[in-house]
């Protein structure tokens, strides 16, 4: 009997403390608030606009240390551990809050009349659906319809800052989506077609007209992959797409028609796919070019290995992560062609709480590669401030990040230059992981032309890891709006290409009976010799200053770009 008292008076004050709501605490105070460009602010919202909203918990630093050295323990080739991966239910037994957390945030909503949620598998997330007034009400903040100009994308976040009790905010580290507004890069379009070439090569496999633009065969002839005539049983991989990015499968058709590949298909798709969007495009944006773009060249670099899409209609990461957070089975290898600066729209609780979902999926065995921007060193933000603007979350230490090259001489498969739009740089936010420590002393010991100090944090984790063609010397060649075809470059292409060579190196191993390749940075720092080194060219976007490609890892191209001969000999002999 006293033991049932002691719990009733234990619960009656976490209930006390949960129904006690007082003095409240500003969150993400790091971010301005309506700071991206391009974007105008219109009404205020009403009763009639919903919003889904994600509460993401603090997770405790001791267990989030803890997982981290577990994860560089499986995920380094040199331990007897490698391949280990988790599963959920132990990613979730090593990671998750307290109940007491959970309990505490339902309570909130409860106190607002939200009982409908739902809570993640890793018990770190509580989503909900709730009216943009009553949000306005639980933040005490404003609420408005912001448009990105010249189109018809409209999305709802705060115009001033919100706040939560402070009870609640040592419990969670930030609500999303509430104050980001995405960062849209204009797709860099050629449509001006060559005279037509007079021999046959690679380079006229899509067509003599498109004759300096990169396409499958020239990837195939660079980097050295086979084609596949069947997968291996288990084998996956995806592509993420935000904010409408869809595809129609008549682009596909025409796309592995014109440049004689087997014709590219999906899989499965994660959301709704409506090829009817394809059509358009609206200003600065292009319809479905980022999506096509990245569902050719996987495709065409690694069918038939099964092609999952992920589809979001808003812009944030959280919607991704949370449906891989609870899929047991999800795609081995994941390309994302995503990206801001971490300075203004990205808070810290943001990218710490990000960064650690990272290494919950790295632990299961999954790769997740980032593109690393199409600004140089000088991100979305430009030059402003006279500082670098590294991206995030290319400059996560648990992701692999994608950079760019160009070739030497145009239209000559051969030596790559540094492409000098991509992104690469030092992380603000990150710092220096132990697996390339040594790459980055040796880089910045070796370098004779590094940019002043004072613009990047000497400390901070260095990006990009690994790089492939991505440049406007010759850009990639694609079909969209039903059939037309133009060229497009950036680190949006290179990284698409990348996830489907190590797609086709997980083959291998599943072939074997080994484990997926999962986490890859500590197999790419520890395997410099797999990849072809860039070792010139400067990443400064055409301004004054970037960081230069020498010999071994660098700040422009990481380690370089995939040798397949090289690595599938690696991945067959751990």
């Amino acid at each position: 009997m006293r033991q049932l008292q002691v719990l009733l008076i234990a619960l009656c004050a976490i209930v006390a403390t949960a129904t006690n709501f007082g003095k409240r605490v500003r969150m993400e105070p790091d971010v301005s608030i309506f700071s991206a460009p391009n974007w105008a602010i219109g009404e205020r919202v009403t009763d009639q606009d919903m919003i889904t909203l994600r509460f993401v918990l603090r997770h405790e630093s001791h267990k989030v240390a803890e997982f981290e050295e577990l994860l560089l323990d499986i995920s380094n080739p040199k331990s007897s551990n490698y391949g280990k991966w988790l599963t959920i239910e132990q990613v979730t037994e090593k990671l998750a809050p307290p109940d007491r957390n959970l309990f505490l945030v339902k309570e909130f909503l409860s106190s607002f009349g939200v009982t409908d949620v739902i809570v993640n598998s890793y018990r770190d997330m509580i989503r909900v659906e709730i009216p943009a007034t009553l949000a306005e009400k639980m933040f005490e903040t404003i609420m408005h319809k912001f448009q990105f100009v010249d189109s018809d994308i409209t999305v709802i976040r705060v115009s001033q800052p919100y706040s939560l009790p402070e009870d609640i905010a040592e419990v969670v580290s930030f609500v999303d989506d509430l104050i980001r507004l995405p960062r849209f890069d204009t797709q860099k379009l050629t449509s001006i077609t060559e005279e037509e070439a007079l021999a046959t090569s690679s380079w006229t496999s899509c067509g003599s007209s498109y004759s300096s633009y990169t396409n499958p065969a020239v990837l195939q002839e660079r980097y050295g992959y086979p084609t596949l005539t069947s997968a291996a049983s288990g084998n996956s991989m995806a592509v993420v797409e935000f904010q409408n990015q869809y595809y129609d499968t008549t682009d596909l058709q025409k796309f592995s028609s014109q440049c004689g590949i087997d014709t590219v298909t999906v899989s499965a798709d994660i959301g709704t796919n409506d090829d009817s969007y394809c059509t358009g495009g609206f200003g600065l944006l292009s319809r479905c070019i980022e999506s096509l773009l990245d569902i050719e060249y996987i495709g065409a670099v690694a069918q038939p290995i099964p092609l999952t899409v992920y589809y979001y209609s808003s812009y944030s990461l959280l919607d991704w992560i949370e449906d891989v957070s609870n899929d047991a089975s999800a795609p081995l290898v994941q390309s994302v062609s995503y990206g801001n600066d971490e300075a203004q729209q990205t808070s810290n609780d943001y990218m710490y709480s990000c960064n650690t979902y990272f290494m919950t999926v790295g632990a299961r065995g999954i790769s997740i590669l980032f593109a690393s921007g199409d600004q140089g060193v000088w991100g979305r933000e430009g030059t402003t401030g006279n500082v670098f603007h590294p991206d995030f979350p290319a400059g996560s230490p648990y992701i692999t990040a994608v950079g760019g090259t160009d070739f030497v001489t145009k239209s000559t498969v051969g030596d790559e230059t540094a492409w000098s739009a991509g992104g690469g740089g030092f992380s603000n936010t990150f710092p220096i992981p132990s697996y390339q420590s040594e790459a980055v002393a040796s880089f910045k010991a070796n370098s004779t032309s590094l940019p002043s100090s004072s613009y990047y944090n000497n400390s901070g984790r260095g990006y990009p890891d690994v790089s492939a063609l991505a440049g406007q010397v010759n850009p990639y060649f694609i079909s969209y709006k039903g059939g037309s075809f133009t060229a497009v470059a950036g680190t949006s292409a290179a990284c698409p290409v990348v996830a489907g060579i190590f797609a086709q190196l997980n083959d291998i191993r599943l072939q074997a009976g080994k484990s997926s390749l999962g986490f890859l940075n500590q197999f790419i720092y520890q395997n410099a010799d797999a990849f072809n080194d860039v070792t010139s060219g400067t990443n400064d976007d055409s301004e004054s200053a970037g960081f230069t490609a020498i010999a071994g890892w660098d700040a422009a191209t990481g380690m370089g770009t995939p040798n397949f001969d090289k690595l599938s000999a690696l991945v067959a002999s751990i």
